[in-house]
């Protein structure tokens, strides 16, 4: 896809936006099912039937995926699908490329065995490596329109206000 056929694809949807702002409020859901018989979460993806468990380094299996594994995959995916299209749309051709993404954890927190270690991550870093010709000043363009329209990476820096709550069933 190129950029023309990019920005014919979108501009019906971004008109009907300007045009009426509700219409892109939409509210995206993730539904879990927690197991019977092990301490793990089956998750629909909408694809498949994912199941979370306990991390190893906290007494899990390492057979079920870890959520933070699972963040941090999300924020690849985001972040590779966001920088595949502001390329698109500016006209950068890129050759190949990577998205990689870490987390430093520690575990006392998770466990409750330090009660000045941080529950969650206490850094993460995200990097791209990609093979292109284009000058510098494209590049630094390129990675600021990522950050900016990137939904997870947006979502994980600003932090957002979030509600739990219990209910019966």
């Amino acid at each position: 896809m190129d950029a023309a056929e990019l920005r014919a694809m979108q501009a019906p949807i971004k008109e009907r936006y300007k045009a009426d702002p509700t219409a892109a409020q939409i509210t995206l859901k993730a539904k879990g099912t927690l197991d019977d018989g092990n301490i793990a979460c089956k998750v629909e993806t909408g694809r498949a039937l994912a199941v979370a468990g306990l991390h190893p380094a906290t007494g899990g299996s390492g057979l079920e995926l870890c959520s933070g594994d699972m963040l941090l995959e999300a924020l690849v995916a985001c972040a590779g699908v966001t920088i595949k299209a502001v390329a698109t749309a500016l006209a950068i051709p890129l050759k190949s490329g990577t998205v990689s993404a870490e987390g430093d954890l520690d575990f006392r927190g998770t466990l409750g065995v330090a009660k000045d270690a941080p529950v969650g991550f206490a850094q993460i870093r995200l990097s791209f490596a990609l093979d292109t010709d284009v000058e510098p000043e494209k590049l630094d363009q390129l990675l600021k329109l990522t950050e900016r329209y990137c939904v997870v990476y947006q979502t994980i820096k600003s932090g957002p206000p979030v509600e739990v709550r219990l209910n019966r069933m």
